[in-house]
């Protein structure tokens, strides 16, 4: 978790090694996830690698309760039923409801817990300037009200629900169309693949809406008075649509969606041969 978020921010403490890819062509690799985190280690301790661990799953608990507690309240049996349970292919009216409460329960859930995600990402990226401004949960609370007010609990919540709307939107339709209109009920293994479409699905969708959870992070902790917010890491943005467009412009919306084969831009005066 913390050497994902530090590649997502840009810290890149150790320097990047020459490499080939599967066209035998000489690249630049930054360090993976296991050198990566063995670094964190040394600098930190094994304790390191589990900064902000404490937020985070109180955050996860709050995400998993609040979404149980939206769907008692509002349960899917009471809505209008379009469609025969029995049949295979089920009828877009019924996705489309059906996601619409799946939304419901996730944009509730996100707004309850996004506070605890915010202080989780500043205990982590703390290790980048060794500071330890945000040292415990209730203190973190009680510095960010006081500094920043009710809206330092939700800074990079706009992207991280975008995301989270677009994913289940794209993921469910494209499952539906595949299932009804590209798998044909003739073939012995329909079923199995129906079964399996939404995963796949899923998989694909998530590195396309990337960009939303990269911003929304980096929202989390920018000009919040800790050195990876501020230059030379990054400039103190706006908004997300600033930060969007400084990310899109230096090439990196994608930046920290790898762990294991992290490709690095190469200077103009790096010799490559």
């Amino acid at each position: 978790l913390l050497t994902s978020f530090l590649s997502q921010v840009g810290h890149e403490p150790l320097p990047p090694t020459i490499g080939r890819n599967v066209l035998g062509r000489k690249v630049l690799y930054l360090p993976g996830f296991f050198t990566y985190a063995r670094h964190i280690v040394e600098v930190d301790g094994k304790r390191g690698l589990f900064r902000g661990l404490t937020p985070r799953l109180i955050s996860s608990t709050l995400s998993t309760i609040t979404r149980g507690s939206v769907k008692k309240a509002f349960p899917l049996e009471d809505m209008e039923h379009v469609s025969n349970k029995d049949d295979v292919k089920t009828s877009l009216r019924k996705v489309v409801r059906e996601t619409s409460h799946e939304m419901m329960m996730q944009c509730v859930s996100r707004v309850v817990s996004h506070p605890l995600h915010v202080i989780s990402m500043r205990c982590m990226v703390q290790f980048v300037g060794r500071e330890v401004k945000y040292s415990g949960v209730f203190s973190a609370i009680g510095r960010i009200f006081k500094e920043e007010g009710i809206l330092g609990f939700f800074v990079g919540l706009v992207p991280h629900v975008l995301g989270d709307v677009i994913f289940l939107w794209c993921c469910n339709l494209l499952a539906h169309f595949i299932n009804t209109y590209a798998v044909d009920d003739n073939f012995s293994q329909a079923s199995v693949i129906r079964s399996y479409t939404k995963f796949v699905m899923g998989i694909a969708v998530s590195m396309l809406t990337y960009p939303f959870l990269l911003v929304g992070d980096l929202m989390a902790v920018n000009n919040c008075g800790l050195r990876a917010g501020l230059p030379p890491y990054a400039p103190a943005f706006a908004s997300w649509i600033h930060c969007w467009r400084y990310l899109s412009a230096q090439g990196q919306l994608f930046r920290g969606s790898s762990l294991l084969f992290r490709r690095a831009p190469i200077p103009a005066s790096f010799p490559m041969d």
